[in-house]
Protein backbone atom coordinates (compact mmCIF):
# COMPACT_ATOMS: atom_id res chain seq x y z
CA UNK A 1 0.00 0.00 0.00
CA UNK A 2 1.42 3.36 -0.98
CA UNK A 3 1.21 6.08 1.62
CA UNK A 4 -0.37 9.29 0.42
CA UNK A 5 1.75 12.20 1.54
CA UNK A 6 0.00 15.49 2.20
CA UNK A 7 0.61 17.88 -0.67
CA UNK A 8 1.94 21.29 0.21
CA UNK A 9 -0.92 23.58 -0.77
CA UNK A 10 0.59 26.31 -2.90
CA UNK A 11 -2.83 27.94 -3.20
CA UNK A 12 -3.48 28.31 0.53
CA UNK A 13 -1.80 31.68 0.74
CA UNK A 14 -2.19 33.53 -2.58
CA UNK A 15 -0.39 36.59 -1.18
CA UNK A 16 2.60 34.61 0.16
CA UNK A 17 5.05 36.06 -2.41
CA UNK A 18 3.95 39.56 -1.41
CA UNK A 19 4.31 39.03 2.33
CA UNK A 20 7.66 37.30 1.81
CA UNK A 21 8.95 40.26 -0.19
CA UNK A 22 7.69 42.70 2.44
CA UNK A 23 9.38 40.67 5.20
CA UNK A 24 12.66 40.65 3.29
CA UNK A 25 12.35 44.35 2.58
CA UNK A 26 11.67 45.49 6.16
CA UNK A 27 13.02 42.57 8.21
CA UNK A 28 9.70 42.15 10.04
CA UNK A 29 6.01 41.42 9.52
CA UNK A 30 5.05 44.39 11.71
CA UNK A 31 4.97 47.25 9.23
CA UNK A 32 3.96 50.82 10.06
CA UNK A 33 1.43 51.18 7.24
CA UNK A 34 0.10 47.69 6.51
CA UNK A 35 -1.87 45.12 8.44
CA UNK A 36 0.22 42.16 9.59
CA UNK A 37 0.08 39.58 6.81
CA UNK A 38 -1.88 42.10 4.68
CA UNK A 39 -5.25 40.42 5.29
CA UNK A 40 -7.70 41.74 7.89
CA UNK A 41 -9.32 38.94 9.90
CA UNK A 42 -11.65 41.10 11.98
CA UNK A 43 -13.03 44.11 10.11
CA UNK A 44 -14.39 45.84 13.23
CA UNK A 45 -12.97 49.39 13.26
CA UNK A 46 -11.89 49.21 9.62
CA UNK A 47 -13.54 51.03 6.71
CA UNK A 48 -13.23 50.41 2.97
CA UNK A 49 -11.21 52.86 0.92
CA UNK A 50 -14.43 53.77 -0.86
CA UNK A 51 -15.13 55.97 2.20
CA UNK A 52 -12.16 58.13 1.20
CA UNK A 53 -13.20 58.34 -2.43
CA UNK A 54 -16.84 59.21 -1.64
CA UNK A 55 -15.70 61.84 0.86
CA UNK A 56 -17.05 60.20 4.02
CA UNK A 57 -13.67 59.77 5.76
CA UNK A 58 -11.46 61.94 3.57
CA UNK A 59 -11.73 64.97 5.91
CA UNK A 60 -10.54 62.71 8.73
CA UNK A 61 -7.46 61.75 6.73
CA UNK A 62 -6.70 65.34 5.79
CA UNK A 63 -7.21 66.51 9.38
CA UNK A 64 -4.86 63.82 10.67
CA UNK A 65 -2.25 64.99 8.18
CA UNK A 66 -2.70 68.60 9.26
CA UNK A 67 -2.22 67.67 12.92
CA UNK A 68 0.85 65.57 12.11
CA UNK A 69 2.69 68.03 9.86
CA UNK A 70 1.21 71.45 10.65
CA UNK A 71 1.68 72.77 7.13
CA UNK A 72 -0.63 74.38 4.63
CA UNK A 73 -3.72 72.37 3.64
CA UNK A 74 -2.36 71.53 0.19
CA UNK A 75 1.06 70.50 1.51
CA UNK A 76 -0.47 68.26 4.20
CA UNK A 77 -2.82 66.73 1.64
CA UNK A 78 0.14 66.01 -0.65
CA UNK A 79 2.01 64.31 2.19
CA UNK A 80 -1.06 62.32 3.24
CA UNK A 81 -1.35 61.18 -0.37
CA UNK A 82 2.34 60.28 -0.49
CA UNK A 83 1.90 57.96 2.49
CA UNK A 84 -1.39 56.47 1.31
CA UNK A 85 -0.31 55.83 -2.27
CA UNK A 86 3.00 54.28 -1.17
CA UNK A 87 1.42 51.69 1.13
CA UNK A 88 -1.40 51.01 -1.32
CA UNK A 89 0.88 50.44 -4.30
CA UNK A 90 3.59 48.49 -2.48
CA UNK A 91 1.82 45.08 -2.24
CA UNK A 92 0.77 45.39 -5.88
CA UNK A 93 4.20 46.16 -7.31
CA UNK A 94 5.97 43.63 -5.09
CA UNK A 95 3.47 40.96 -6.09
CA UNK A 96 4.11 41.69 -9.74
CA UNK A 97 7.89 41.96 -9.40
CA UNK A 98 8.36 38.91 -7.17
CA UNK A 99 5.99 36.36 -8.70
CA UNK A 100 3.77 38.02 -11.33
CA UNK A 101 0.96 37.63 -8.78
CA UNK A 102 -0.98 40.88 -8.52
CA UNK A 103 -3.56 41.70 -5.84
CA UNK A 104 -6.20 43.86 -7.52
CA UNK A 105 -6.92 46.67 -5.09
CA UNK A 106 -10.49 47.61 -5.80
CA UNK A 107 -11.30 50.34 -3.22
CA UNK A 108 -14.02 48.15 -1.70
CA UNK A 109 -11.41 45.47 -0.89
CA UNK A 110 -8.87 47.86 0.69
CA UNK A 111 -9.54 48.55 4.38
CA UNK A 112 -8.25 51.49 6.41
CA UNK A 113 -8.16 52.61 10.01
CA UNK A 114 -6.65 55.52 11.94
CA UNK A 115 -6.29 53.86 15.34
CA UNK A 116 -2.54 53.25 15.27
CA UNK A 117 -1.07 56.71 15.67
CA UNK A 118 2.47 55.76 14.62
CA UNK A 119 1.61 55.91 10.92
CA UNK A 120 -0.91 58.31 9.43
CA UNK A 121 -3.18 55.37 8.68
CA UNK A 122 -3.03 51.60 8.31
CA UNK A 123 -4.18 49.63 5.28
CA UNK A 124 -5.20 46.00 4.95
CA UNK A 125 -6.95 43.78 2.44
CA UNK A 126 -10.17 41.86 2.68
CA UNK A 127 -10.07 38.08 2.48
CA UNK A 128 -11.19 37.26 -1.02
CA UNK A 129 -9.36 40.17 -2.65
CA UNK A 130 -8.93 39.23 -6.30
CA UNK A 131 -5.44 38.16 -7.37
CA UNK A 132 -4.47 38.24 -11.05
CA UNK A 133 -2.02 35.56 -12.22
CA UNK A 134 -0.47 34.15 -15.37
CA UNK A 135 -1.50 30.72 -16.73
CA UNK A 136 1.83 29.30 -15.49
CA UNK A 137 1.10 30.20 -11.85
CA UNK A 138 -0.01 27.26 -9.64
CA UNK A 139 -2.95 29.41 -8.58
CA UNK A 140 -4.26 29.30 -12.14
CA UNK A 141 -5.43 25.70 -11.62
CA UNK A 142 -6.69 26.20 -8.08
CA UNK A 143 -10.28 27.00 -8.90
CA UNK A 144 -10.29 29.66 -6.18
CA UNK A 145 -12.98 32.28 -6.82
CA UNK A 146 -10.63 35.18 -6.08
CA UNK A 147 -8.07 34.13 -8.72
CA UNK A 148 -8.25 35.80 -12.12
CA UNK A 149 -6.14 34.17 -14.83
CA UNK A 150 -4.97 36.50 -17.60
CA UNK A 151 -3.52 35.58 -20.96
CA UNK A 152 -0.03 37.01 -20.59
CA UNK A 153 2.31 39.72 -19.31
CA UNK A 154 0.63 42.60 -21.13
CA UNK A 155 -2.78 41.64 -19.80
CA UNK A 156 -1.39 41.31 -16.27
CA UNK A 157 0.01 44.84 -16.42
CA UNK A 158 -3.30 46.08 -17.82
CA UNK A 159 -5.13 44.54 -14.85
CA UNK A 160 -2.61 46.13 -12.48
CA UNK A 161 -3.18 49.55 -13.99
CA UNK A 162 -6.97 49.23 -14.16
CA UNK A 163 -7.30 48.35 -10.47
CA UNK A 164 -4.52 50.40 -8.87
CA UNK A 165 -4.59 53.60 -10.91
CA UNK A 166 -7.84 53.84 -12.86
CA UNK A 167 -10.25 52.45 -10.26
CA UNK A 168 -8.50 53.49 -7.04
CA UNK A 169 -5.84 56.18 -7.06
CA UNK A 170 -7.24 58.38 -9.83
CA UNK A 171 -10.71 58.68 -8.21
CA UNK A 172 -9.06 59.44 -4.86
CA UNK A 173 -7.01 62.21 -6.48
CA UNK A 174 -10.23 63.71 -7.80
CA UNK A 175 -11.77 63.51 -4.32
CA UNK A 176 -8.75 65.21 -2.71
CA UNK A 177 -8.93 67.99 -5.29
CA UNK A 178 -12.48 68.79 -4.21
CA UNK A 179 -11.08 69.56 -0.74
CA UNK A 180 -7.75 71.28 -1.48
CA UNK A 181 -5.93 72.76 -4.44
CA UNK A 182 -3.09 70.42 -5.32
CA UNK A 183 -2.00 69.40 -8.79
CA UNK A 184 -2.48 65.96 -10.33
CA UNK A 185 1.12 65.89 -11.53
CA UNK A 186 2.37 66.56 -7.99
CA UNK A 187 0.32 63.67 -6.63
CA UNK A 188 1.19 61.24 -9.42
CA UNK A 189 4.85 62.12 -8.91
CA UNK A 190 4.59 60.61 -5.44
CA UNK A 191 3.05 57.46 -6.89
CA UNK A 192 5.92 57.10 -9.36
CA UNK A 193 8.52 57.82 -6.68
CA UNK A 194 6.94 55.38 -4.23
CA UNK A 195 6.88 52.58 -6.79
CA UNK A 196 10.49 53.15 -7.76
CA UNK A 197 11.69 53.39 -4.15
CA UNK A 198 9.75 50.26 -3.21
CA UNK A 199 11.22 48.15 -6.00
CA UNK A 200 14.77 49.38 -5.37
CA UNK A 201 14.51 48.85 -1.61
CA UNK A 202 13.26 45.30 -2.13
CA UNK A 203 15.97 44.49 -4.69
CA UNK A 204 17.49 41.60 -2.70
CA UNK A 205 14.10 39.85 -2.55
CA UNK A 206 13.22 40.25 -6.23
CA UNK A 207 14.36 38.34 -9.30
CA UNK A 208 15.71 40.04 -12.39
CA UNK A 209 16.66 43.66 -12.92
CA UNK A 210 15.06 46.12 -10.55
CA UNK A 211 15.74 48.95 -12.98
CA UNK A 212 13.86 47.09 -15.69
CA UNK A 213 11.03 46.35 -13.26
CA UNK A 214 10.72 50.04 -12.40
CA UNK A 215 10.74 51.01 -16.07
CA UNK A 216 8.09 48.41 -16.94
CA UNK A 217 5.74 49.35 -14.12
CA UNK A 218 6.01 53.10 -14.61
CA UNK A 219 5.58 52.65 -18.35
CA UNK A 220 2.41 50.62 -17.83
CA UNK A 221 1.04 53.35 -15.56
CA UNK A 222 2.13 56.23 -17.85
CA UNK A 223 4.23 57.67 -15.00
CA UNK A 224 7.71 57.22 -16.47
CA UNK A 225 8.26 60.95 -17.03
CA UNK A 226 7.81 61.79 -13.34
CA UNK A 227 10.99 60.20 -11.98
CA UNK A 228 14.43 59.26 -13.23
CA UNK A 229 16.77 56.57 -11.97
CA UNK A 230 20.25 58.02 -11.50
CA UNK A 231 23.47 56.65 -9.98
CA UNK A 232 23.60 57.01 -6.21
CA UNK A 233 26.68 57.75 -4.06
CA UNK A 234 28.14 54.28 -4.60
CA UNK A 235 26.77 53.74 -8.10
CA UNK A 236 23.52 52.03 -7.09
CA UNK A 237 20.36 53.32 -8.79
CA UNK A 238 18.48 55.99 -6.87
CA UNK A 239 15.31 57.93 -7.54
CA UNK A 240 15.34 61.50 -8.78
CA UNK A 241 11.93 63.13 -8.71
CA UNK A 242 10.68 65.63 -11.26
CA UNK A 243 7.90 66.87 -9.00
CA UNK A 244 7.92 67.81 -5.32
CA UNK A 245 5.91 66.31 -2.45
CA UNK A 246 5.92 69.79 -0.80
CA UNK A 247 7.64 68.64 2.40
CA UNK A 248 10.05 71.56 2.04
CA UNK A 249 7.13 73.95 2.76
CA UNK A 250 6.45 72.55 6.24
CA UNK A 251 7.13 74.64 9.39
CA UNK A 252 10.07 72.29 9.91
CA UNK A 253 11.12 71.93 6.27
CA UNK A 254 12.22 68.56 4.92
CA UNK A 255 14.05 67.98 1.65
CA UNK A 256 13.76 64.36 0.57
CA UNK A 257 16.60 62.50 -1.06
CA UNK A 258 16.09 62.86 -4.79
CA UNK A 259 13.84 65.91 -4.44
CA UNK A 260 13.69 68.16 -7.49
CA UNK A 261 14.08 71.20 -5.20
CA UNK A 262 17.73 70.26 -4.67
Amino acid sequence: MTAVMPRRDVTATPLAPVTAALRAMFGTDDLPGLARGLLVDDEFGWSPATTLIDGTRLPELLHAASVRWGGTPHACAALAWKSYSYWTALPVVLGWASARRVPLLDPSDVLIHFEDHRPLLTLGLRHGTTVAVLPSDPLALSGLPQVRVVAGEAELLAELRASLLDAHLAPLIAAIQTEVRVGTRTLLGSVASGIAHGILRAADALPGSTVQSVDTLLGALDLADLVELVPGPTGEPSVQRRTCCLAFTLPSPKVCQGCCVR
